[in-house]
């Protein structure tokens, strides 16, 4: 059977190259294992889908923290704005939310998967459920696939069948063992955009309660790679939320106590500040415990917590607490001490960082530089980036330079 184009995986990166190639009149045949395409799209942004960043281009690559220099071309050709017209042009109303994320109105992640399923119906895309084991390559040129015990040649071959990250969606890297099998250099994987784990336990103990407007830095040993202002959610491993994921994405290889987190809790009040409403709210709680004067300080639930990482006796009445006491305790509201002893499991991640090398791949359309007529697009490829509809941009932008070029 004869393609125009080969694409392995119909998740975003891959239904979106095929629709593009086919709109350009391409035959595109798209080999995809689930039952149905999208299983990965249908869950993003807790099943709303974050569809991208409504940004300029520097400000995509800003929120990319893992090779955003190979992204360039590929952001340039194809924006965030491209990208919500394009599913406008389907039929698709979309909205611009906090912070610039962009969702359907209807907070629908399946109307995104729908109204690509029938685009690839009406422009004829063939899309085949089964499973690719290997790449056909003659000659250092790609020129088709083997899925079970038939052969299916074409022009290109796309693989864009995502990383390891929910794996119960189909992610199970099947991406780097074609690329692999090709001669590719496959940097190491690790989960991205994924809860901590907390070696302390009195993480636990908060379990449920969320912090907004607090700040999260992270220290890599002693050097500082990341601090944003933004929410976070204590859990009973550890700790989530939007800051977290977005930390994580900077840890590569873990070694306990190798990462630390600490939490300005009060990020809007310097330390003299903090001093001084430490100073009011005691003054108006002279012979009261300090567990009871810290009320308004702190949420309930991390009140007991605070107190013990204080060393300050719960009991003690506030005319007794000294000024180095004080002190000791506005610093802990400006560094409440978090260390990382793991991340979640690669199941819980929201993507993969690692994957083919981007020095094999060229930037400005997506061909390997080691086997002509063989292609990536999305999660497979060594770049990552923060929550925010960003690494859908990247699947996105990377397909619709691979569909332009194949």
């Amino acid at each position: 059977m004869q393609s125009d184009i080969i694409i392995v995986g119909a998740g975003a990166a891959g239904s979106f190259a095929a629709l593009v190639a086919a709109q350009m009149g391409k035959t595109v045949t798209v080999f995809e294992k689930n039952d149905f395409i999208g299983r990965k799209l249908r869950i993003t942004g807790k099943g709303r889908c974050n569809l991208t960043n409504n940004c300029s281009t520097q400000e995509l690559l800003n929120n990319v923290p893992v090779n955003s220099r190979f992204l360039y071309s590929a952001f340039s050709a194809f924006n965030s704005q491209d990208v919500m017209d394009f599913f406008e042009n389907l039929g698709v109303s979309l909205k611009t939310e906090r912070g610039n994320r962009v969702f359907p109105v209807s907070d629908n992640a399946a109307e995104i998967v729908d109204a690509l399923a029938n685009a690839l119906r009406q422009y004829g895309v063939k899309i085949i459920h089964k499973r690719v084991t290997s790449l056909i390559i003659q000659s250092g040129v790609c020129i088709g696939v083997r899925a079970g015990d038939t052969e299916y040649s074409s022009n290109s071959v796309l693989i864009a069948c995502g990383g390891k990250s929910y794996p119960v969606t189909g992610s199970t890297g099947d991406g780097y063992m074609l690329a692999e099998s090709a001669g590719h250099t496959i940097t190491p994987t690790y989960p991205s955009l994924v809860p901590l784990v907390s070696v302390e336990k009195y993480c636990s103990e908060l379990m449920g309660l969320s912090l907004r407007n607090v700040v999260v830095k992270l220290f890599d040993h002693d050097k500082l790679i990341y601090s944003e202002l933004g929410e976070m959610l204590f859990t009973h491993f550890g700790v989530s939320g939007p800051l977290i994921l977005s930390a994580s994405s900077h840890m590569r290889e873990m070694e306990k106590g190798r990462y630390k987190l600490l939490i300005d809790l009060k990020p809007a009040l310097d330390e003299k500040k903090l001093d001084e409403r430490i100073q009011r709210d005691f003054a108006e709680n002279q012979n009261r415990d300090f567990v009871n004067a810290i009320r308004k300080l702190l949420p309930a639930k991390l009140i007991p917590v605070a107190v013990r990482l204080s060393g300050i006796p719960e009991n003690l009445k506030i005319n007794a607490v000294t000024k180095e006491q004080r002190r000791k305790f506005a610093a802990l509201l400006k560094a409440f001490p978090i260390t990382v002893a793991d991340f979640r499991p690669i199941d819980e991640a929201i993507v993969t960082s690692g994957g083919v090398c981007v020095k094999e791949i060229n930037p400005k359309t997506m061909e390997s530089k080691l086997v002509k007529g063989l292609f990536f697009a999305g999660e497979v490829i060594d770049v990552d980036a923060y929550t925010g509809g960003f690494n859908l941009q990247i699947a996105f932008s990377t397909a619709h330079s691979a569909a332009l070029n194949m």
